[in-house]
């Protein structure tokens, strides 16, 4: 006779309720149609492993088996130096490193407008954010907002309003879209142009600083940003429109995030607030443009795509007016009021294919995203890490920053199948609080809702990009400060932190640190 599954006794959507949360609810899942099965993907042997190594620890005293390894077998223990975050995943196989070389000219390769000599490098614009992939993600690291003269190439504003009619108001409750364009500017305000046309605009902020209390006397200064968008070159924007400033996240462990099962991240969904922690995750629900098919949806800091290739060809299309096999959008965000812009040549090359950047082009780019590596912990084991550790998980951070996942088994890139990871993120959206709200709804996500954003590799910012600003617009000049920014679902936690004594404040930044 067969034991029981060790997932037999978890609440509905295989929420396990021994990890502190509420699980989502049958019907939310039912009704979107996501399935609600746990891990098919395992044999019931793997499904008691893999439930055994991710709960969470209780022990602080030492590093957790295979804690150092963030990616598993994947992770880079390459010498760390600007270039971390550029390594390929460890365990990739020797025949597939050429793709993830072409994926890297790709991704750094510089567009050129239309008509072109270089006619495979041309579809530039005609407006356009960035010239390419690595303009807005310098050495595959986060982006930051625009300081003194310099300019806003990896921080833009995503312009959306809300529905206006019952149409439109159906077409976001069917997940037949995420929000609505600005019917002059479009989907974001691009601020660099082809010859021949304007920009549309360009990115303003002014900070005021509020100062904060922290215990033991200590104060830290917030500053708080106030956006407006200057030199706008095609009349005003429509009144309803909102403006969501938002900086390029870092690049790696994405494809390892693609292989997380769908049960795992909505097992830690609890929309309802069922277990009465005031957490109340919820899934970003999206309706795939391909199929029709409801997914969920994991990348991007509202969790609006799905998957890595949607990731690219939207970046492709929005970002640098590129068009591809899965957003073919050769003018790019150029909208029907934009006549001149529309009439300016595309890149498109009949023997090339029918679309800008056609096949392999995406497909490369994707694989080169997919398999940036995540690089070793430092000091994992250290007493201090391990301090501040203890203070990260009793002050309530990982009610949202879910320490580790085991990937699926069945996922097409066997070097990242059934890999004990540690990103420290649900994946799930989040109300962070009137402080960090946009005001913008994209899809089910409100104005006040953000995706957890994963902390691997967040210790190695500077290094990297040269700079510590984080939070989804870069506000935050320090980890103390990107904490106390928190609100909403995270105030309990952000006010723990608020409360503890200096030194284990210190400890618990030097825990973060070492991610």
């Amino acid at each position: 006779m067969a034991s029981p599954s060790p997932l037999a006794d978890l609440p509905p959507c295989g929420g396990d309720a021994r990890q502190g949360r509420g699980g989502c609810s049958a019907r939310q899942i039912a009704d979107n149609q996501i399935p609600s099965s746990s891990r098919e993907d395992l044999s019931e042997h793997d499904r008691s492993r893999a439930l055994t190594v991710t709960r969470p620890t209780t022990d602080f005293s030492k590093a957790e088996q295979f804690e150092a390894l963030s990616a598993g077998a994947a992770t880079t223990i390459a010498p760390i130096d600007r270039q971390i975050f550029s390594q390929f995943s460890a365990n990739l196989p020797f025949e597939a490193e050429q793709n993830f070389k072409l994926g890297k000219a790709l991704f750094e390769k510089l567009w050129v407008s239309s008509p072109s000599s270089t006619q495979a490098s041309d579809g530039l614009g005609p407006l356009y954010n960035a010239r390419a992939c690595e303009s807005c993600h310098p050495r595959d690291g986060r982006g930051r907002p625009p300081e003194g003269a310099s300019d806003a190439t990896s921080m833009f504003y995503r312009l959306a309003r809300a529905p206006r009619d019952d149409t439109e108001r159906q077409a976001i409750a069917s997940h037949a879209a995420l929000n609505f364009p600005d019917p002059v500017y479009g989907t974001q305000l691009q601020d660099s142009a082809v010859p021949g046309i304007a920009a549309e605009g360009r990115v303003t902020i002014a900070y005021t600083e509020a100062q904060v209390a922290l215990a033991g006397g200590e104060t830290v200064s917030l500053r708080k940003p106030h956006y407006a968008v200057a030199d706008l070159a095609y009349g005003p924007l429509d009144p309803t429109t909102t403006l969501s400033p938002r900086v390029a996240s870092p690049m790696i462990g994405l494809g390892l995030i693609e292989a997380i099962h769908e049960a795992d991240i909505l097992a830690r969904a609890d929309p309802d607030n069922r277990d009465g922690d005031g957490i109340s995750g919820r899934p970003a629900l999206l309706r795939d443009a391909k199929t029709g098919a409801m997914v969920l949806g994991r990348f991007g800091w509202k969790a609006q795509s799905a998957s890595l290739r949607r990731q690219a060809a939207d970046a492709f299309a929005i970002d640098i007016g590129i068009s591809s096999p899965d957003n073919d959008r050769s003018h790019g965000d150029c909208t029907e009021a934009q006549t001149d812009c529309l009439a300016l040549p595309i890149g498109v090359q009949e023997r090339l294919g029918p679309v800008e950047a056609p096949d392999p082009v995406l497909g490369l780019v994707t694989f080169y995203a997919s398999n940036l590596a995540v690089p070793a912990r430092r000091k994992a084991s250290f007493p201090e890490t391990l301090r501040g550790k203890r203070l990260f998980y009793e002050s309530g951070c990982t009610a949202c920053h879910t320490p580790k996942f085991v990937t699926r088994r069945d996922t097409s890139h066997k070097e990242q199948a059934f890999q004990l990871i540690w990103p420290y993120s649900d994946f799930l959206l989040h109300d962070m609080g009137e402080g960090l709200a946009d005001g913008q709804e994209v899809g089910v996500a409100d104005g006040r809702e953000w995706r957890t954003p994963p902390l691997w590799g967040i210790g190695l910012t500077q290094t990297v990009s040269g700079h510590t600003y984080f939070l989804h617009d870069g506000r935050a000049r320090n980890l103390i400060e990107a904490i106390v920014w928190h609100g909403g679902e995270a105030e309990k936690a952000r006010n723990a932190f608020v409360s503890l004594p200096k030194d284990d404040r210190k400890a618990l930044i030097t825990f973060l640190e070492s991610l």
